[in-house]
């Protein structure tokens, strides 16, 4: 294990890159198998999930699109449980199989304002594969098919996770030193 410094917290890594690697494969093993013969529209949300996103894709072996929109409900450490929404969706998703691609569902405010906003455009399917889960945190009830990591209630930076900005580009997941 190792520590690293981003702005005034302390952090130690907890996942390496190899590990995530294969736990991305265990999941994109099963989309491919509950997508087989379709064409899902893969959506992530940035700017988190592009790892994510990027790894999962590249282990898909269906036919799959991908697009992205950029939500923001973070503040430092803490969700403000406050839904911006940034980026939106250009392409129509009517009767399409949507895997909405997220790095951690932390409140889970994000996934269901996002889930309820897709809902209205009419999609055959929605589901959720997250990087991260943090079920001691959620406040709704969020269902998600395709989770790579369940998580305790810990702040992580890494693979994606950023700390005010910083740690993105880290490829492995540090938590926050108490």
């Amino acid at each position: 294990m190792s520590n690293i410094k981003i702005h005034d917290k302390e952090f130690v890594k907890t996942i390496s890159h190899d590990e995530i690697v294969a736990e991305v494969k265990r999941v994109a093993a099963n989309i491919n198998r509950d997508y087989a013969g379709k064409r899902p529209l893969l959506l992530g949300v940035l700017n988190g999930s592009f790892m994510f996103a990027a790894e999962l894709m590249r282990n898909l072996e269906i036919e799959c699109e991908i697009s992205f929109v950029k939500l923001s409900s973070y503040q430092g450490t803490n969700s403000t449980g406050v839904i911006k929404e940034v980026l939106g969706l250009s392409e129509s998703i009517t009767g399409r199989d949507v895997i909405v691609v997220e790095d951690i569902v932390d409140t889970g405010l994000t996934m269901q304002n996002m889930l309820e906003t897709l809902g209205t455009r009419e999609p055959a399917s929605i589901e959720i594969a997250s990087l991260f889960v943090k079920p001691a945190r959620l406040q709704v009830p969020v269902n998600v098919k395709y989770s790579v990591f369940t998580i305790p209630d810990r702040f992580i930076v890494g693979y994606g996770l950023d700390y005010d900005g910083l740690g993105r580009n880290l490829p492995d997941i540090y938590d926050v030193v108490e």
